[in-house]
């Protein structure tokens, strides 16, 4: 199926999608819940004001993009690196750190 030039809003549950591509899709103020985005590739995305709760991002890699004001919480961090070094690590570093200084 191809949609092109179409503004309709879309009710969609228990349908596969996979393989399907997206371009130039406006998709803001969506809501995805139990989705399954495995293999999921994309580029020259806007993610501002996203939130993610609840969900799976074991093995998701980011490259060149603008993180600022990111704020992570509640999250597992074993394996998970920024520019190679483990955040476990850095953590526990900067926890050190905060903790003599309260001393």
């Amino acid at each position: 199926m191809k949609l092109d030039g179409v503004r309709h809003r879309l009710d969609v549950s228990n349908t596969s999608l996979a393989g399907s591509v997206f371009d130039d899709v406006n998709l803001a103020g969506s809501t995805f819940t139990n989705v399954n985005l495995s293999g999921l590739t994309m580029a020259q995305v806007n993610f501002s004001g996203v939130r993610i709760n609840d969900s799976n991002l074991s093995g998701l890699r980011i490259d060149d993009a603008n993180l600022c004001g990111v704020t992570i919480t509640k999250c597992q961090f074993d394996g998970m690196t920024i520019d190679g070094i483990a955040v476990v690590d850095l953590l526990a570093v900067y926890r050190a750190q905060k903790s003599e200084t309260t001393s």
